[in-house]
């Protein structure tokens, strides 16, 4: 009997993703939970399961993935989660620009004055 991997996807009202729990053939699927090993029939089911019913632009509910697909999603959503750097890592050089960088400075005093320009007189650029 073949097995994969579903998960509810996390929720993030921001992109859409509203469901908390679903329940499919008795099993009762929680977001909290994690992944669930489920028979190949249930996860063909669940790969279409939209955030709302009925509405084909919504996005998909599950994670439908075999368990290599599953670490390497653990593994980058874990990467994904760690943002902030601490002292004792390997943190790389950030190299400044050199002498040839050009700032706001190093522009012609005209150029600098047109912009506001612009705006009060009501003029807008192109889009």
């Amino acid at each position: 009997m073949e097995t994969l991997l579903v998960r509810l996807r996390p929720h993030d009202p921001r992109r859409g993703h509203l469901l908390r729990r679903f329940t499919y053939r008795g099993i009762k699927f929680q977001e909290e939970r994690g992944w669930y090993r489920v028979e190949k029939s249930v996860a063909d089911y669940l790969r279409d399961v939209r955030q709302t019913p009925g509405d084909e632009h919504a996005p998909l509910a599950f994670d439908v993935c075999t368990p290599e697909e599953a670490q390497a999603l653990d593994a980058k959503e874990k990467e994904a989660t760690v943002t902030r750097k601490a002292a004792t890592d390997d943190i790389k050089l950030s190299a400044a620009r050199g002498e040839g960088a050009v700032t706001t400075e190093d522009l012609p005093e005209a150029a600098t004055a047109s912009a506001p320009a612009a705006k009060a007189t009501g003029r807008r650029g192109r889009k």
